[in-house]
């Protein structure tokens, strides 16, 4: 479906809806419980206080994962505790920043039946490997600060 007016093409096929529909409330859905949580004050660990254990890598290996510090920087995000949500996880920042714009389009899509605009659909994607690119990154740069 490529469409090049404002909004794709039409599917309005229900399970597609579904799909769309899904697509915008899983970040929305992230983002209230993140909004629930008290960011803790190392920068990681704030996922614990929904039942989870702590960090494999850490434990196993004493290193952070890419993902350290995810939950704190969603929590502080939906704060507008930018420069902390920055600090604990920039990638966490980036994509929950992402969450907030693209779930509009979901949910414009969920209704209307139609597809997003392609563009907006290359630019989600295209956000999505960058921040896959800065989550690896900033691992790494953390790795080598840390030992």
């Amino acid at each position: 479906m490529t469409g090049n007016s404002e909004f794709g093409g039409a599917v309005s096929s229900w399970p597609w809806r579904v799909v769309m529909m899904g697509t915008a409330a899983i970040p929305l859905g992230l983002l209230v419980v993140a909004a629930m949580l008290t960011p803790d004050l190392d920068g990681l660990g704030t996922h614990q206080q929904l039942g989870l254990p702590p960090c494999s890598m850490r434990m196993l290996f004493g290193i952070r994962c890419p993902a350290c510090g995810m939950t704190t920087s969603w929590s502080h995000f939906t704060r507008g505790q930018w420069p902390s949500s920055l600090q604990s996880n920039v990638a966490g920042f980036l994509l929950a920043g992402l969450a907030v714009a693209f779930s509009p389009f979901a949910i414009r899509a969920a209704y209307s039946g139609k597809m997003p605009p392609w563009t907006a659909q290359k630019y989600a994607t295209i956000a999505l490997v960058a921040i896959g690119i800065v989550a690896a990154t900033e691992w790494l740069a953390r790795l080598a600060l840390d030992s």
